[in-house]
């Protein structure tokens, strides 16, 4: 097996990963049904109940704030045991004063899911936390609560990148986090595969995930690490988006060269077209449409048989790690033919048939990345696409069997885009816990076919610019030149041999 380890900091990554678990959990399949495609072993770890039953439980970590989780309790209905309603006094003969906060009522989606009835469908009225659509049981060893800090606290609020940083620091001094927290999971392995981060990169969170990711590094270099950096993409004022331009400078540069992927996801996007309806204010809502991007193209990290995902990422140059995540929604009415006019117009042939196409695409409906830095100028090192739900036409399939390991050092040796296409008839599928209103319509299975893709292009040295020129008027004097001197380092392998300096020349 190839295991993959999640670890999930803070609210707006749990969102998303909410989503990602609940997909997981579609893919199962039961007595009398065709395998799954889906590898679960890959996310998914065997152990045993409370009552001496097997379970099945996501193999992840999750960090949160103090009043962060909601109802979601750190022992559920696989792990709790029956409390014992008059425990002794033990040594102590006095009398008890004991304060607890009023509970969190659950909301009704959970009630008819432990109920096993049909659940209403939710609202982003009636989704208060992250765990109010959470479809799946976690080990207790998976809930981490920090309580120094208060979920929305006015008073200390968890904004800072500095913040993040020395809470790790106190933290894993006084704990060893990676003895207590990761490493139970890791000699649960039988070959661990990669660690995978979802994690707020704008906010104090960004600071907590560089040094976690700078120990893991140290402990389980040889592994992959891949990131998934979370950005609010609401407007602000002026003075909190400065702040947070400030955090992703930071995150940028201190964990994407630790990382085999460091992917920046703006949610919500910036534009969105309209056969998709967005309520921009509802995590739940944003995060969803996030998913499909991020579930669709790490996809074949998961699939039967293995596929080396993140050999493919490092191209063969190893030098691009920061990557950019687009998807497009494909119409499930159309024909085949004019599927496939659909396909051959974002993308030439890809690699799945044995060769690579001569331009990878860089146009698509969604954007999660770099919105607002698109240029004619701009170059594509690698890609990665993933296609689900659409057959590709088998009249424009290529008899050339040449060898794939040569077709890629040909293309970088003609300076072309490195590229890479997954095809699977494995359809997204749009579950209860999903918005049902956010795709038009649907077909009658509730499954879309997705278009998704990781780009490694030189748009990230214009918005590396951007964030240097911001930094050098902002940062103190202490910080700046390391993180200007570290993200110009970083910008160069974006642009060299494809601009020259006239274009990058400060106003």
């Amino acid at each position: 097996m190839h295991e993959i380890l999640t670890i999930q900091l803070g609210q707006r990554a749990n969102y998303l990963a909410t989503h990602f678990w609940n997909l997981q959990e579609s893919y199962f399949t039961y007595n009398g049904e065709d395998d799954s495609p889906v590898d679960h072993d890959v996310h998914f770890r065997p152990g045993i109940g409370a009552d001496g039953g097997e379970t099945f439980t996501p193999r992840t970590l999750i960090y949160d704030l103090k009043g962060a989780f909601g109802t979601l309790r750190k022992h559920n209905a696989l792990y709790e045991l029956s409390e014992d309603s008059t425990p002794g006094q033990g040594l102590w003969d006095g009398k008890e004063i004991v304060h607890k906060l009023a509970p969190i009522a659950a909301s009704d989606y959970q009630k008819s899911l432990d109920e096993g009835t049909a659940p209403q469908p939710l609202s982003s009225e009636t989704v208060r936390f992250w765990s109010d659509y959470n479809r799946v049981f976690y080990h207790p060893r998976s809930i981490v609560q920090l309580n120094d800090y208060e979920l929305n606290s006015k008073i200390m609020p968890f904004e800072d990148w500095t913040i993040g940083e020395d809470l790790f620091n106190d933290i894993d001094k006084e704990h060893d986090l990676l003895d207590r927290d990761v490493r139970p999971f890791v000699e649960e392995c039988d070959q661990l595969r990669a660690l995978q981060l979802f994690t707020g990169s704008d906010d104090a969170w960004g600071g907590f995930a560089a040094r976690y990711i700078d120990r893991l590094v140290d402990e389980y270099g040889k592994k992959a690490v891949l990131v998934w950096a979370l950005e609010d993409g609401k407007r602000v004022h002026q003075t909190t988006r400065l702040k947070r331009d400030m955090n992703k400078a930071r995150s940028l540069h201190a964990i994407s060269p630790q990382s085999t992927l460091y992917t920046p996801i703006l949610d919500p996007p910036t534009r969105v077209p309209p056969s998709l309806h967005l309520n921009p204010h509802s995590e739940w809502y944003s995060s969803a449409l996030v998913s499909v991007a991020m579930e669709s193209v790490t996809l074949p990290t998961r699939l039967r048989p293995y596929q080396d995902f993140e050999s493919l990422l490092a191209g063969d140059d190893s030098t691009h790690k920061i990557f950019e995540l687009q998807c497009s929604i494909l119409s499930s009415k159309a024909s085949a033919e004019s599927q496939s006019a659909i396909q051959a117009k974002q993308s030439n042939r890809g690699e799945v048939f044995g060769t690579e196409p001569s331009k990878a695409e860089s146009k698509f409906d969604l954007d999660f990345t770099y919105d607002g830095y698109s240029s004619d100028k701009s170059h594509i090192y690698n890609q990665l696409q993933v296609l689900r739900g659409v057959d590709p036409d088998e009249k424009d399939e290529p008899s050339s069997g040449e060898d794939i390991g040569i077709t890629r050092r040909k293309r970088l040796y003609n300076s072309e885009p490195m590229f890479h296409r997954f095809h699977t008839s494995l359809q997204f599928p749009i579950l209860g816990s999903f918005p049902n209103t956010m795709f038009a319509s649907p077909n009658s299975e509730q499954k879309i076919n997705v278009l998704a893709a990781l780009s490694a292009s030189s748009r990230t040295a214009e918005k590396i610019k951007g964030m240097e020129t911001a930094a050098s008027r902002v940062i103190g004097v202490d910080e700046r030149e390391n993180l200007v001197n570290g993200l110009g380092e970083i910008r160069e392998s974006y642009e060299t041999g494809w601009m020259s300096d006239s274009d990058f020349d400060d106003e």
